[in-house]
């Protein structure tokens, strides 16, 4: 792998901001909360406690939950406490879905992915000095609590009407598969939460995405009811594209934050092929690049879009602040040599084997004819389309022109047993040999 060369961005905040929820309500993370001015107050004072739940559904985070992140850090970064929950309890019943009930994952699959995501967290919150990351599992407040407890303490202070009113039960009331009291009381469990980190921690604070406000809005109501105090809730947009589409979405599969799961040249080439008109915002969302610098990419967005500077910055923070410098800089390696502007034969073969599974490919063997690859891996319809686009010389395997149309692939492999086609400029695929 290529040392590393590239410079990410120091997570910090913007001192020509008054305070932290000016900048935050200036990138757009806002997108609902209690009382505005009583959080600008608090925010800007003496450090306060907070929380983000997340709950192991999955053995990985999403790109959904690195706004929660990216806000948590940004708060973490003013100088408050910040206390990351992973839900061992709310992760066995799982929040409403809009449209239908979730599959419960045994208990023994939560445990493991609550190790999972609380490794995850850690890697974006700091834990050195007086405000560093406290991990915390809801499990150990709710496991203790028989049923007649949790009903006694908890449950008398909801209102099945008011509950009835939440946009994601609503929503489910609605449909045709309706909704289990198991997941109709997650809001209850939820807001036990809060009460429970309000008690123990002093938390006057949880932050969320914005369809999970009345989730958030269950805590609040429950610590003022139980406690008589105010505190507090932030939601974060749900972050969609200019065209109406779901983000962090690739051809249907989520924008994962484990490697294993989404390559960093993958996580790379996602942010790269970000349009003009989202890029701005995601800047603003997803990096700690200064309002100063943002603007600056939105005036080069306007001037010169074909440059894509502002895609290529984003790609390389964001994937920066998830992977690392030396992933990254892999990727970027990659990027380039796949068009012709670095050395493929320098790549490492996991480097390359999630370059070409975002490829088509298809498999082959060392006999078989560049010009069966092209058709193989449908660069070309035919053979004697494959051999026309090798005659006008458009054919490259490995950055090398192909100069005949009987060359086969034989010797071509590069680390893990692949290769790169190339037809034109800039139409790549990919081939895969047999394993030795």
């Amino acid at each position: 792998m290529t040392a590393a060369s590239v410079t990410l961005t120091e997570p910090r905040n913007d001192d020509t901001f008054a305070d932290v929820w000016d900048e935050i309500v200036w990138r757009g993370l806002v997108h609902v909360s209690t009382d505005a001015a009583e959080l600008k107050r608090l925010l800007a004072g003496e450090p306060i406690t907070y929380y983000c739940g997340f709950d192991p559904t999955a053995p990985s985070l999403h790109l959904g939950n690195l706004v929660q992140l990216l806000l948590m850090r940004r708060l973490q970064l003013a100088g408050h406490r910040p206390l990351a929950l992973v839900g061992g309890s709310t992760g066995l019943i799982g929040d409403p879905r809009p449209t239908s009930e979730r599959t419960l994952n045994d208990r023994e699959t939560v445990a493991e992915w609550v190790g999972y995501l609380q490794r995850q967290v850690s890697r974006f919150l700091s834990a050195d000095g007086p405000n560093g990351v406290t991990l915390v599992n809801n499990l150990d407040w709710t496991a203790p609590l028989s049923a007649i407890d949790f009903l006694r303490e908890i449950g008398k202070h909801f209102r099945v009407g008011t509950m009835l009113k939440k946009d994601a039960v609503a929503a489910r009331l609605n449909s045709d598969a309706g909704i289990s009291y198991t997941e109709f009381s997650y809001q209850i469990l939820q807001g036990y939460d809060f009460l429970e980190l309000h008690r123990q921690h002093g938390c006057v604070l949880q932050t969320g995405g914005s369809d999970q406000w009345g989730n958030l809005t269950s805590g609040t109501d429950l610590v003022h009811k139980a406690e008589g105090t105010s505190v507090h809730a932030i939601g974060t947009p749900l972050i969609t594209n200019s065209d109406g589409t779901k983000f962090g979405k690739s051809e249907g599969n989520a924008i994962w934050l484990d490697a294993a799961m989404c390559s960093p040249y993958a996580m790379y080439q996602f942010w790269l092929n970000t349009d003009d008109a989202d890029v701005i915002d995601r800047l603003k969302v997803f990096t700690f690049l200064s309002r100063a610098e943002i603007e600056e990419y939105a005036a080069k967005v306007e001037a010169e879009p074909f440059r894509r500077e502002a895609q290529k910055r984003l790609a390389l923070e964001v994937t920066g602040f998830v992977h690392g410098a030396d992933a990254v800089q892999a990727a970027m390696d990659a990027s380039a040599a796949l068009f012709g502007g670095g050395d493929l034969h320098a790549l490492d073969a996991p480097t390359l084997a999630a370059a070409i599974a975002e490829l088509p490919h298809a498999e082959v063997t060392a006999s078989t004819t560049v010009a069966q690859a092209l058709v193989d891996t449908g660069l070309c319809s035919s053979l004697s389309e494959a051999r026309r686009a090798i005659a006008q010389g458009g054919v490259a395997v490995n950055n090398e022109k192909v100069l005949t149309d009987d060359e086969t692939l034989e010797g071509r492999a590069l680390a893990g047993g692949a290769a790169v086609l190339r037809r034109g400029k800039k139409t790549l695929a990919g081939v895969r040999f047999p394993a030795a």
